[in-house]
């Protein structure tokens, strides 16, 4: 059994002017909701008086704990070590400068230890969440490696937030290669989760000091999430895989879909004599319909659930595939007829557009996680 029911990590380097109205805060918050926890500052050889500050505070409390870094700086590198040395089975991320609001800690907590949730995330993008202060080249910046990363993890909406809990089994035999800014990122791609939930909040740019970001953390999140993509095709048990393994089967059954399509087709055209066109209306319906049945009982499983949830799915998935086949034509007609591109290659751009279309729509609406 671990000594502590939470360990709440903080990372710093030179947050003198933060650092002790952080712990402070924290402590507050352990008593304030009967919290048993540990605070783990680890820090990378501040030169500012941020170690110094720790190391007085820890003279009057028993539950402050800091972790010197001498070598291999980096933020999370630092994160990582807190989770190997955190003595609770929840650990909990928090930056030291005030940008995340440390009163919802208690609501991570009981996500993971009274909801049973293995992650539990801080997320600026889902109702109730916002961003404070930031520049515009700041916020363009964090979308879009929100959208890379949603890439990986669909149903996640802040994949790349700071402020996130954890059960430290989650990570505890995960070899995680730590880099840049973004180590949630790492533990979504490596460590071994089922369940995940996100929580609202307000993310306020940093009280004091001076922000760490630069042009180099665009290079290193692109590296690592390059790097979860080759993890995820060595290891099968990963979330990652598993969603790869999603766009396989949607493929699959697209395909499968053209072969009813064209079944259809030529049945009512050359058999029942039917005009083309009019055949092609029942073609296009007789695979979308396929196509969902399959979808929904072999690509994504739902299990039983109510017929009116069916039914949801179902209308979903038949306007989502009707806009798809609207994304063809118009990308086949304007490249042929304005791009003057040979119509096969036009056909193909139009189908592969429509696809991402088709499985990025159905997999966060259609089967998605309902909020």
């Amino acid at each position: 059994m671990s000594s502590y029911a939470l360990t709440v990590i903080i990372p710093t380097y030179n947050e003198m002017e933060n650092i002790e109205n952080m712990i402070w805060t924290i402590i507050d918050v352990f008593q304030q909701n009967s919290i048993y926890g540990e605070i783990l500052v680890v820090d990378d050889m501040s030169t500012d008086g941020s170690i110094q500050i720790v190391q007085e505070l820890q003279k009057h409390q028993s539950d402050i704990h800091l972790i010197v870094r001498e070598h291999d700086h980096g933020l999370s590198q630092s994160v990582v070590e807190g989770f190997e040395r955190a003595q609770s089975d929840i650990i909990q991320v928090v930056d030291a400068d005030f940008s995340h609001p440390v009163e919802l800690i208690p609501a991570f907590y009981h996500a993971i230890h009274d909801e049973g949730y293995d992650v539990c995330i801080g997320s600026r993008y889902i109702k109730g969440g916002n961003i404070l202060d930031w520049p515009l080249k700041r916020k363009l910046i964090s979308r879009g490696a929100t959208i890379i990363g949603k890439f990986l993890f669909p149903e996640i909406t802040d994949p790349v937030s700071g402020f996130f809990a954890i059960k430290k089994e989650v990570v505890q035999n995960s070899i995680l290669k730590p880099r840049g800014y973004k180590i949630l990122m790492e533990v979504l791609g490596k460590g071994q989760w089922e369940s995940v939930t996100e929580i609202p909040f307000t993310f306020k740019d940093r009280e004091l000091g001076k922000s760490k970001l630069d042009t180099s953390t665009i290079t290193d999140y692109l590296r690592q999430c390059l790097d979860i993509a080759v993890y995820a095709l060595k290891n099968h048990n990963t979330v990652v895989w598993n969603e790869w393994m999603k766009i396989l089967k949607f493929g699959l059954v697209g395909l499968s879909g053209i072969g009813v399509n064209t079944g259809i087709l030529y049945l009512l055209t050359e058999c029942a004599g039917w005009y083309y066109l009019a055949s092609s209306i029942f073609a296009i319906e007789g695979s979308i319909i396929t196509n969902f049945i399959l979808n929904d009982a072999w690509t994504f499983t739902q299990g039983k659930n109510r017929l009116s949830e069916k039914w949801r799915r179902f209308i979903s998935f038949q306007i989502v595939s009707l806009v798809g086949v609207a994304i063809n034509m118009s990308i086949l007609f304007l490249l042929t007829e304005v791009g003057n591109l040979w119509y096969i290659v036009s056909n193909f751009i139009g189908i592969f557009v429509a696809f991402l279309w088709n499985y990025w729509i159905n997999r966060t609406v259609t089967w998605g996680k309902q909020r």
